[in-house]
């Protein structure tokens, strides 16, 4: 008895390359935003004057009016790329888990998190925009305000963390998937990616802190 041991794995099809480089371009744009948003927000840490001017720049050449909507597009198009391979069914969670843990790898363990993070960015990340975009122009008192109320302070250490480890996976695993990031490097680029996503997780508490201080 003759027994056909070929396996047969379908082709990736043209379309899915085109989507998963597009989920690349998207992540990267989302990734150099969210780096250049922190540190425009740390900037309220040299004062709110100084906070205020760079928000009038923002302004007055409609970056925000303009930027803020294609930012939230841009997000919500990484996000519906993304979700292609995010399991959502719980017999899928449960494959993906048994596998991970099966597998022990870091790696993997990396992609769980940034998968986690996303469903928490996804909605937090949507409140933040609508609050921040329907309430124009951005000024330090207005910030100061929000994260003075107690409730939004809550909101922002959920969401701070979230979006660091989520941007700092991501920009590791497109190194790593697009061979960028070589075998023998991903050790010492992992390490490198620990303490540059722990500098704006940092950088993201001084920033909360320094606006509990702001007076109203």
């Amino acid at each position: 008895m003759r027994i056909d041991s070929t396996v047969y794995v379908p082709a990736v099809s043209r379309q899915a390359a085109y989507l998963d480089w597009l989920q690349m371009l998207t992540g990267i744009c989302l990734i150099s935003f969210m780096y250049l948003h922190a540190l425009f927000v740390a900037s309220i840490i040299f004062g709110t004057g100084v906070f205020n001017a760079l928000a009038n720049f923002f302004e007055d050449y409609y970056l925000a009016q303009v930027g803020g909507p294609l930012i939230a597009l841009i997000f919500l198009t990484h996000f519906a790329l993304a979700a292609r391979k995010i399991p959502f069914r719980a017999e899928q969670q449960k494959k993906v888990w048994f596998q991970s843990k099966m597998l022990a790898h870091r790696d993997t363990w990396l992609w769980m998190v940034q998968v986690l993070s996303a469903m928490i960015i996804l909605i937090m990340g949507a409140i933040h925009m609508w609050v921040v975009l329907t309430d124009l122009p951005i000024t330090a008192d207005k910030s100061a305000a929000r994260i003075q109320s107690g409730f939004w302070l809550t909101f922002y250490l959920i969401l701070l963390p979230m979006v660091e480890l989520h941007v700092g996976i991501g920009w590791y695993r497109l190194g790593v998937k697009w061979g960028f990031i070589k075998s023998e490097a991903r050790k010492k680029v992992k390490k490198f990616e620990y303490y540059f996503t722990g500098f704006f997780i940092l950088l993201g508490l001084v920033t909360l802190i320094r606006f509990l201080f702001v007076k109203i």
